[in-house]
């Protein structure tokens, strides 16, 4: 059979509280035992290779909250809703992000999992919901990899006409670089993602400055604009009504807009199966992913509603163009200073964007197939890797769905595609979903069993309650992502949208379906607070992690101050 009930949620129940933390260590037999059910699960020569580096990690975090959601989306939800609306929807998302990164840290600095966040949800709240999360999101991610290999050739189109070259020639080019950059391994892959991931960091930097000096005058127009464009023609737009509901559907638009530009810093917890001493970098990530979000995405978005007003001709025009400088609300603003060259360079800088999403998306695909096969949620052939720890045949069958970035070259289906696109969207807002009642079961296991906060490396910010709240907060966002459907739309002079409301919201059933599906033809074995397992693989963690301490106690005694600099001054940013 394909599908087998996993092993990974019935090795440990009931243990007494002193076995599993507290003053009296571990028994050894029960080490022995949790250390050979790994090795069972995941043999050496399928195993991950560890070597993510604090920095890759970092960089790899912040590359997927800095995308073309901030650099491009933005300028749709300012000229729909005004410079107030966004600011507060990107501060309040920014902490509700937070909130699920928090969730994911402490349970991911517990126990690193290879298979993610789906693994928690297996092991901790349900195997159905682990195994509709595992397809949902792979399906998700392997949608977005070819979206974003068009992207990337509709931004060359700004240099190279399509009736020149063809945009399948560059999408051809741009996914054997990626699968190239993905099947030398990880090593290889996180260099490269450090490295595109900074040039992302330092283009929202000098973002924030350009704008900065454009509100206060610095321009060539030399106009000190302050708050001007907060009073005329306002800091809130009314949205699909007059008045102050107005004013509300434009906010409340605003702030689902900003939280689908946030999804994406979950994939961190993908990565922990090949981070090297995840106890220590994955809090770090998580850390600094907040400072970041809240310098990056709060104060880049207060800045450029500073600098062009939600009604101007520039940004109306910027949010109906493609995805290119064109497309871009920061240009919208260099063009109303009349600054030249500054959208060439921009046009460049939105490549690296979508080139370094395309490359993280596929290696996310390859790993949550490959942490299905661990949890035998999918076929085992996907398990395998490569000498390099690559997951060969998950790779090959991500990059298979990425061929599908193929019918944005033919009219007749880009249609379907776009389809396409608007159904995964929705699947991302249920995984933050499943990772905060992962959470949430988590920790009333650990009060159970018996686990005290004290032990924990990374706790996540609020506790129990901040995953409550913010579990609330997706299903209402969920729910009303697409509201606009049920209002009526004078140019198509329709009081409902059906394929807008289709395509919105057929993901929740589907992620309904497989749970329910799963639980009536595979088991429906429920796991309870007593009954999570909270132990198996922890003491092989626990090992890895004093060995790995030790040797970079070593290193850093034979090499003094090397690094000090980088790491007290630059390590935050990068």
């Amino acid at each position: 059979m394909m599908f087998e009930k996993s092993s990974s949620t019935s090795s440990t129940h009931g243990f007494p509280d002193d076995k599993i933390h507290g003053a009296v260590p571990i028994d050894c037999e029960q080490v022995e035992v949790a250390e050979q059910v790994d090795r069972q699960d995941v043999p050496e020569e399928n195993a991950l290779r560890k070597e993510l580096q604090a920095r890759h990690l970092t960089m790899i975090a912040i590359g997927g909250a800095i995308g073309t959601g901030l650099i491009i989306g933005t300028g749709s939800a300012l000229a729909r809703a005004g410079p107030a609306s966004v600011f507060i929807s990107y501060l309040i998302t920014g902490i509700v992000v937070y909130l699920v990164m928090g969730a994911l840290g402490e349970m991911a600095s517990y126990i690193p999992l290879s298979s993610g966040f789906a693994g928690y949800a297996c092991r901790y709240a349900d195997e159905g919901l682990g195994f509709s999360l595992g397809w949902i999101y792979w399906f998700k991610i392997v949608i977005v990899t070819p979206n974003q290999l068009t992207a990337a050739a509709l931004v060359l189109q700004y240099w190279v006409d399509r009736d020149r070259v063809n945009p399948g020639v560059f999408i051809a080019i741009f996914l054997v670089v990626i699968f190239a950059v993905n099947y030398m391994g990880i090593k290889y892959l996180g260099e490269a993602e450090f490295w595109l991931s900074a040039v992302k960091v330092l283009v929202i930097c000098g973002l924030i400055l350009l704008t900065l000096i454009l509100a206060l005058g610095g321009g060539p127009d030399h106009d000190r604009k302050g708050f001007r464009y907060w009073k005329d023609p306002g800091a809130f737009k009314p949205y699909l009504a007059e008045g102050s509901l107005g004013k509300f559907l434009g906010f409340w638009s605003s702030l689902i807009t900003a939280t689908f530009a946030f999804i994406g810093t979950e994939l961190v917890g993908v990565t922990v199966g090949e981070a090297r001493r995840p106890r220590k970098t994955v809090p770090r990530a998580i850390r600094l992913t907040f400072y970041r979000i809240l310098i990056f995405y709060v104060l880049s978005v207060f800045l450029l509603g500073l600098c062009i007003p939600y009604n101007s001709p520039a940004l109306q025009s910027a949010t109906s163009a493609s995805t290119s400088a064109s497309a871009s609300p920061f240009v919208a603003a260099i063009l109303v200073a009349k600054i030249p060259i500054l959208p060439d360079i921009l046009n460049g800088a939105i490549l690296i964007f979508v080139m370094s999403a395309a490359n993280t998306d596929l290696y996310i695909a390859s790993r949550s197939l490959y942490g299905l096969s661990l949890e035998k949620k999918a076929p085992a052939i996907f398990g395998r890797t490569n000498s390099r720890g690559v997951p060969v045949p998950a790779l090959i069958a991500s990059t298979a769905v990425a061929l599908l970035a193929f019918m944005n070259v033919v009219d007749d289906s880009k249609q379907v595609f776009t389809y396409l696109v608007n159904v995964v969207t929705i699947l991302g807002l249920i995984t933050w979903i499943v990772i905060l009642t992962s959470h949430i079961c988590f920790v009333r296991a650990r009060r159970v069993q018996g686990i005290l906060d004290s032990a924990l490396v990374y706790k996540a910010p609020l506790g129990i309650w901040g995953s409550y709240g913010a579990t609330v907060f997706c299903i209402i966002v969920a729910l009303t992502r697409s509201f606009n459907a049920f209002v009526y739309n004078p140019k198509t002079r329709q009081h409902f949208d059906v394929k807008t409301f289709i395509t919105s919201y057929i993901g929740i059933p589907v992620f309904l379906i497989l749970i329910a599906g799963y639980k009536y033809f595979v088991s429906n074995t429920r796991i309870t607070p007593h009954t999570a397992d909270l132990l198996t693989g922890k003491a092989a963690v626990d090992r890895d992690e004093e060995i790995c301490a030790a040797e970079d106690a070593a290193k850093k005694r034979n090499s003094r101050n090397k690094g000090r600099f980088y790491h007290t001054y630059v390590s935050w940013l990068l």
